[in-house]
């Protein structure tokens, strides 16, 4: 096909309002990794909570966020994605200040008046709640508003722009922080909802077919909740995966604490998180053509591996270049243990860009006949396990081994026996399916 037929695809192919969506994708995407990268420094370093207690609030957050699209969905559906979007991002800019506001002066006297962690657990709550209806709003308004013949290139640019959003947003953070303070990082997330607010108002139409659709209603929901928790085969593949899930969110727990405290406080640790979407931006394509005749299983093996060998490589080169500066040029230094965390997180990125599109044919495999769409609706929760109980877990292995013991090459080899423990569960997992199939 000639790149003017697939430029003539992409002008024609999509109704108005697929832009819009993935427009506003993007702003909020923006506005959750830039809060993100610096969520756990913002708790501990500037509103003095502990290691445990920031990774406590840090999973409640993460753990809500990406388990409510369930139900969120159904009221998607229920209500139209123009109120459900209005909905989303007012809560979330309303949130997003709120949490901001807990660290500014102006308002500390009407915070001395409650306890912060319960108030900033109804906090995250709050917004949590906002946010959970952003991803099933996004995917149906794509599905909706493309045609059969480029559906496909749809969910494509979704996630490029999701990636997008996930690259720039730590960007702007590292600028506000260093410029402003670290509590205007979520004041710029809030502002960046608010616009996305009146974007919904004024220029988001409802699909035309979603007039036409059939709602589900919370019964259905219920139902096939159950459906799918009633598949042991399913929930013991989403269980594994969520231990692969808990290595990659402590890449928002422990090493920014690791390297606040070990490196330099001053160091861009939203620049360095960022690589990770970084890397997906620019060689997803390539990685996917290079890896596309490896055998579904495989490639899952493969990803769990080199998410394993990340903190393995951190366990035994971090100890090693901890104080080493590099000066390339002038004045300019930077520290090696930076370029290490830097490599680290690179091969995370590529091995998940090798065995996320396999888990989805995975889940498509395991579905009974007729149900691979239901399914893969849960195909989210081994993340909202992870969040949901790996931030509390990294907030205490950093506090126990590193804060405590003073011996934070621990921390990594304790996250890399979970991901060879995940590996070795996987392995037998597939060798069981391969024997019952």
């Amino acid at each position: 096909m000639s790149i003017s037929s697939e430029l003539q695809k992409i002008k024609t192919g999509f109704h108005p309002s697929f832009w819009i969506a993935n427009g506003m994708e993007l702003f909020e995407r923006l506005a959750y990794y830039g809060q993100a990268t610096i969520l756990s420094i913002f708790l501990r370093d500037h509103l003095k909570f502990t290691e445990v207690e920031a990774g406590q609030l840090s999973s409640i957050f993460g753990g809500l966020i990406y388990l409510l699209p369930i139900f969120a969905g159904a009221l998607a559906d229920k209500f139209g994605f123009k109120k459900a979007f209005s909905f989303a991002f007012l809560v979330l800019a309303i949130g997003y200040f709120l949490i901001g506001s807990t660290g500014m002066q102006m308002f500390s006297g009407f915070y001395s008046n409650f306890s912060l962690y319960w108030m900033l657990t109804i906090i995250l709550i709050f917004t949590a709640i906002g946010g959970s209806f952003i991803k099933p709003s996004v995917l149906g308004t794509v599905g909706l508003t493309s045609t059969q013949e480029t559906r496909s290139l749809g969910f494509a640019i979704y996630y490029w722009l999701v990636n997008i959003g996930a690259a720039l947003g730590p960007l702007l953070a590292f600028f506000v922080r260093d410029s402003f303070g670290i509590q205007f990082v979520y004041i710029v997330s809030a502002i960046s909802c608010a616009l996305m607010f009146v974007t919904t108002r004024f220029f988001f139409k409802e699909p035309p077919a979603k007039l036409d659709e059939k709602k589900q209603d919370f019964k259905t929901v219920f139902s096939n909740l159950l459906k799918v928790l009633a598949n042991f085969r399913f929930i013991v593949f989403l269980l594994i995966f969520g231990f692969y899930w808990v290595l990659f969110w402590q890449f928002f727990i422990i090493i920014p604490f690791y390297i606040t405290d070990y490196i330099s406080s001053a160091a861009p640790i939203e620049l360095i998180i960022s690589i990770g979407a970084w890397t997906i931006i620019l060689f997803q394509i390539p990685v996917n053509r290079l890896t596309k005749k490896i055998p579904t299983r495989t490639a899952i093996i493969i990803g769990f591996v080199l998410a394993t060998l990340a903190w393995l490589m951190w366990y035994f080169v971090l100890p090693l270049t901890q104080g080493v500066l590099l000066n390339p040029w002038g004045e300019f230094k930077f520290s090696l243990s930076l370029l290490v965390i830097g490599l680290g997180i690179f091969i995370f990125s590529i091995g998940e860009q090798i065995q996320a599109p396999r888990f989805y044919e995975y889940i498509a495999d395991l579905a009974p006949k007729g149900q691979a769409a239901l399914f893969q609706g849960y195909a989210f929760l081994p993340i909202a396990i992870a969040w949901g109980f790996g931030g509390t877990l990294g907030g205490w292995l950093y506090h126990t081994f590193a804060t405590e013991a003073h011996t934070p090459s621990l921390v990594f080899l304790s996250l890399f026996f979970i991901g060879v423990v995940a590996t070795v569960l996987m392995l037998i997992y597939n060798w069981w399916m391969k024997r019952s199939n």
